[in-house]
């Protein structure tokens, strides 16, 4: 099972030197993977009942934006994978994004890793131009897009959202046919999204048994329209809390195992924090006791 990290995209660690240092040290420790994850805007006044909670900073922390920060991944490294977790498929125009996409993947050689997902944040989404209620629908119709213009020597799309036709559209990716499409999020139509329209399914911040249920549905889901099982990859993101550097590795092991026994094949840790040094000391944990005892298990 590869173990990815998350880079430092947020607060004060939302620099170039935190940036390249941290992609760097990580390659050099050999991180299978580095990820970021897809905010633009932060609206000051939320609705109640989200999944999620409260954002867990204030809305003027800096961010970095996830598509530019990918770049600059690409081109500071050489053997990581990079991917997103997730890119909300509303927050571009979907030829926009499959031509930064692309591009990224022409810089990477191939190692972008695609999340995507469909948002969970109402107030953000309409300051974008999300419809809310149909984002569903609509991110179905991002994915098709992106495949057709990543794909076809003559990219046409007709649907409710976007037309196009009698495009020239290149490069197309490295990857062939496409880099993978990971689909999170856990609802029935998250799960139709993996099996019709994804490679892998990308959880996110759920238990070994969450994850052992979720993988029942996503069966389930897969059986209903005679998807192969052993095609959708599984993975997840969990955050690793400040505890870690105060107490034994063992917990977190013992956590990475069971998602392994599961057959994931990725886990995404996210340990961001406030100087690079502390990310940095807590990468040499991972690497060097976490990950080869994860190997053993």
């Amino acid at each position: 099972m590869d173990i990815g990290c998350h880079l430092p995209t947020q607060g004060p660690v939302a620099t170039r030197e935190a940036l390249l240092t941290f992609a760097r040290e990580a390659e050099a420790r050999g991180v299978a993977a580095l990820w970021v994850s897809d905010h633009v805007v932060f609206p000051r006044t939320l609705s109640p009942g989200y999944p999620g909670g409260r954002f867990p900073h204030p809305p003027d922390t800096p961010y970095l934006e996830p598509v530019a920060v990918l770049a600059a991944a690409a081109v500071c490294t050489t053997r990581a994978r990079i991917g997103a977790s997730v890119f909300i498929l509303g927050h571009r125009h979907p030829i926009v994004m499959a031509k930064m996409l692309t591009t990224i993947d022409a810089l990477s050689n191939g190692r972008l890793i695609c999340g995507v997902g469909v948002g969970w944040w109402a107030e953000e989404l309409d300051a974008l131009g999300v419809p809310f209620r149909a984002r569903g629908r609509q991110a179905n119709e991002i994915l098709r897009v992106l495949k057709e213009l990543w794909t076809a020597d003559k990219p046409a799309f007709a649907g409710e959202f976007y037309r196009f036709s009698d495009l020239g559209f290149a490069p197309k990716p490295v990857q062939k046919p496409h880099p993978p499409l990971w689909v999170g999020g856990d609802s029935p139509g998250a799960f139709r999204r993996v099996v019709t329209l994804g490679d892998g399914w990308h959880a996110s911040s759920k238990t070994p048994a969450e994850m052992r249920a979720g993988i029942a549905q996503l069966r389930a889901a897969a059986d209903e329209v005679r998807r192969d099982f052993t095609t959708i990859t599984l993975s997840v993101r969990i955050r690793l809390g400040p505890e870690l550097l105060k107490g034994s590795s063992q917990p977190v092991i013992d956590q990475l195992a069971e998602y392994k026994a599961l057959g994931l094949s990725h886990v995404v840790l996210d340990f961001r924090r406030e100087s690079t040094g502390e990310m940095v000391e807590i990468l040499d944990r991972v690497t060097g006791e976490i990950r080869p005892a994860v190997d053993r298990a």
